[in-house]
């Protein structure tokens, strides 16, 4: 069996909170990909109140630390679509992920809830994987 613990480095994305009652984005952290060939971000969903809210996912990357040169990854850089890792009211208590390949050393994550007039509990976490330098920090630093 192979060593997986060993080649992840996971990072806080999107922090478990309060729900969300409104239409406050969710924004992950920004996530340094130097030192990793491999990113994933994975989004978990608990209660979502609402009957008719709609999260979208939307992945951006780019050179600046603070992201301020921030631009839409393309989908041909992307592994899996933002619509797959989106989501509606219905969707409680489920996982979707999306995956990046990209050039750029930053990236970040923002699910935009639509129509959400009820209590959403959204949360994520970066997987960082193909570190360059193994094993990797445990706990994750």
């Amino acid at each position: 069996m192979q060593d997986l613990h060993n080649n992840i480095h996971l990072k806080r994305g999107i922090s478990p909170a309060a729900a969300v009652a409104d239409n406050t984005p969710f924004v992950s952290q920004i996530a340094d990909l130097a030192g990793y060939e491999a990113a994933e971000f994975v989004i978990l969903t608990g209660a979502l109140a609402d009957a008719d809210a709609t999260f979208t996912t939307l992945v951006e990357h780019g050179d600046a630390a603070n992201l301020s040169d921030a631009t839409a990854v393309p989908d041909d850089q992307l592994i899996g679509l933002e619509t797959q890792a989106s989501f509606l009211f219905s969707d409680d208590d489920k996982v979707f992920k999306i995956g990046l390949r990209t050039s750029k050393r930053y990236a970040r994550v923002t699910i935009t809830p639509a129509a959400n007039t009820g209590n959403a509990f959204v949360a994520g976490v970066w997987v960082l994987g193909c570190p360059r330098n193994r094993p990797t920090s445990n706990p994750p630093a």
